[in-house]
Parts: C-alpha cells; sequence; structure tokens
C-alpha cells in the first residue's frame, strides 16, 4: 500500500476482533470487550517521549502523531477497541477561540467568554471539513495502520462540557461561572448549546466518513447540573446529537455505535437510557446491579471500575473485577474505568486489569 493510499478512507483492512462493537449491541460475546479511557496517556513512558518538547495542541494538529499515540497501548495490552488521541476542546478551536495548555494547569483559553454579546465573535458557520480536517486524517491514518486490530473509537465533548470551559477559561470546581450563564442568560446559553450541538453533529459524522467505527460523547460536567438543570441544559442536546447522527448515518445504510459518558449523572439514568445512545457509561458512584434494573435492559453499559483501584496490588486488582463482573453481567457489557487513567499509575496494573476483565468473563461461561 502506498502512503497515499493511507490517507483515504476507504479499503481499510477487515476488522478481526469486532467484540467490542457487539457488546456495544448487546449482543454474545465469548468476552466481556475492555478498553480505558485515556488509554493513550501519561501513564505510558513511550507516549511521554513521543509528546517531550511538543505543545499539545501541535500533537493533536498532527495525524501521524495522534496515529503512534493512538496505537501505542495497542502494543502493550489486548484491548478490544482503541480510542483517537485528541481533544474535546479542538471544537472550541474551531469555533475561533483560543485555548492552549498551560504545564500544571491544563487547559486555559485566555480570552473565556464574559457575556452574552461575546458569541458575537465566534464563528457563525463551521467548516468542519477545513477546520477539523487534522483529526480526520489522524483517523484515516489510524484506521489503515490498526490494521483490522480492533475497532477504532471517535468521540466529542458535550456540549454543556465545552460551553462550560468555553465560559469558565479552563477547569473549575464549582463552574459558578458556566452556571452564572444558565440563570441569569437561559437564551443565550441555549444559543450558545445549539451552536455547540450543530458543530458535534458535523464533526461526529465526519469521523465516521474518515473511518471512526463508533463513537463516544463525553459529557464529563454532568455533575455540577441538578437534575432540573441537567433536563434543560444537557440533555435534550446529548439525545438531538444522538438523533441527527444516526439520521445521517441510516441515509448512508450504516449503523455505528455511539456511547454516552455523563460523568457523576446517577440522578438521570433512566433518561440517558431513552436518549438513542446503543451504551450508557458510567462512573464509579454507580452500582451495576442498580444501574441495570435502572436501564431496565434498554441499552448497553460502559464501565466502571474506580481509576484508584488500579494502585491495588495485581491480586486485588483481580478480585474487585471479578466483583464488577458479576454486577454487570456478561452480556451487553464493556468493562472500563469511571474516568480516565491518571498519570501515575503502572503500566502493570493496567495490564493486570485487562487481562482479569478477559480471564473471569471468559469464566463466566453462559450469560448470568
Amino acid at each position: 500500500m502506498s502512503k497515499d493510499d493511507l490517507i483515504l478512507p476507504k479499503d481499510f483492512p477487515q476488522l478481526l476482533n469486532d467484540t467490542f462493537l457487539r457488546a456495544a449491541r448487546g449482543e454474545d460475546t465469548e468476552h466481556v470487550p475492555v478498553w480505558c479511557m485515556r488509554q493513550a496517556g501519561r501513564y505510558l513512558p513511550e507516549f511521554r517521549k513521543t509528546r517531550e518538547g511538543r505543545d499539545f495542541f501541535d500533537t493533536c494538529r498532527s495525524p501521524e502523531a495522534c496515529c503512534e499515540l493512538t496505537l501505542q497501548p495497542l502494543r502493550r495490552f489486548p484491548f478490544d477497541a482503541a480510542i483517537i488521541f485528541s481533544d474535546i476542546l479542538v471544537i472550541p478551536q474551531a469555533l475561533g477561540m483560543n485555548v492552549q495548555m498551560v504545564a500544571g494547569k491544563g487547559p486555559t483559553f485566555p480570552e473565556p467568554l464574559k457575556e452574552p454579546e461575546d458569541l458575537q465573535q465566534l464563528q457563525a458557520k463551521v467548516d468542519v471539513s477545513k477546520e477539523l480536517d487534522y483529526v480526520f486524517k489522524a483517523i484515516t491514518l489510524t484506521r489503515h495502520k490498526i490494521e483490522g486490530k480492533v475497532p477504532l473509537i471517535g468521540f466529542s465533548g458535550a456540549p454543556w462540557t465545552l460551553m462550560s470551559y468555553m465560559i469558565e477559561g479552563g477547569g473549575s470546581n464549582t463552574h459558578s461561572k458556566a452556571k452564572r450563564w444558565l440563570y441569569r442568560h437561559p437564551e443565550a446559553s441555549h444559543m450558545l448549546l445549539k451552536m455547540l450541538t450543530d458543530v458535534i453533529v458535523q464533526y461526529l459524522l465526519g469521523q465516521v466518513a474518515a473511518g471512526a467505527q463508533a463513537l463516544q460523547v463525553f459529557e464529563s460536567h454532568a455533575g455540577i447540573l441538578g437534575p432540573v438543570e441537567f433536563k434543560e441544559f444537557s440533555l435534550p442536546y446529548l439525545r438531538d446529537i444522538a438523533r441527527r447522527v444516526k439520521d445521517k448515518l441510516k441515509e448512508a445504510g450504516e449503523d455505528i455505535p455511539m456511547i454516552v459518558f455523563a460523568k457523576d449523572a446517577h440522578y438521570a439514568l433512566e433518561d440517558l437510557s431513552q436518549s438513542h445512545y446503543e451504551v450508557v457509561g458510567l462512573d464509579w458512584t454507580i452500582d451495576p446491579q442498580s444501574a441495570r434494573e435502572r436501564t431496565g435492559g434498554k441499552v448497553s453499559l460502559q464501565g466502571n471500575m474506580d481509576p484508584c483501584a488500579l494502585y491495588a496490588p495485581k491480586e486485588r486488582i483481580s478480585q474487585i473485577v471479578k466483583k464488577m463482573l458479576e454486577g454487570f453481567g456478561k452480556k451487553g457489557y464493556i468493562a472500563n474505568l469511571g474516568h480516565g487513567l491518571y498519570p501515575d499509575m503502572d503500566p502493570e496494573n493496567v495490564g493486570a486489569f485487562v487481562d482479569a476483565v478477559h480471564q473471569h468473563s471468559k469464566q463466566m461461561g453462559a450469560q448470568i
């Protein structure tokens, strides 16, 4: 295959392991599939070496670097899926905002949105094929280089989570500046959320066209909202994204499983299970059996081991995994952590987690 062929989203190698996709659709699997949020991350020495001395968003804009970082964990661990290396904040950048990754501080917006009139500074019409083509190129390149080993997941941040970053100017404990908009400027808030939704829909469709085989939407800041605010400012947009993406894909005869991960939104499990997503991702604060009962078998579930359990000895990790699998059952389940991997985690313990999922789920035999 020539270098030119690697940039075309066609003639991809045949998928050899579809366990993750079958579990997402609620089909039977021989073992429970497993992957980790932030599996391409700073806990890997090879990741740190590849990223060394390079600006974070410059890395995100290099398809070759994103491909390499996505593939690194697969060389170490028998994960059942890969997720493209990128960042949720490429969307605010596409809207014209300046976002920097500051060492020791994290993502920073030098000029965050302060008042509703600041929305006029955002790019009204975003051509995702132009502004975010580097993500699409990274997905296509990775689909070729992954050689069909496992499916490739594309992703986006959800509207409320992106809105909160754009107003807070970075991370926040209270998100009080962003929530102030919800209470003081509800109309402007909906305007911004709708603007973000429109871009996200096109962005996710572009990822599928580039080769993504599943999609995850991250509502990382769901837990900062109460049930009433979530139903007004998050849920309608999450549903709209899934519905619009699904409708477009249906027209093209495509069926791509979608995952919604609304962290700390345990109060909204019933609603999330009826939001057009095949899979609902769970954080570690939710009991697996309770999640099964509350979602009523409508969706597959993903999660939800506490990432900090990876600090435990390997034998203890194995016990925790076994109990988690027994809680969820084998069918319609994808093992993951309840959040992303932390930079100081031992890669050997990540390997122990993956092995324990495979080993225990194979021993479970028939569906529990």
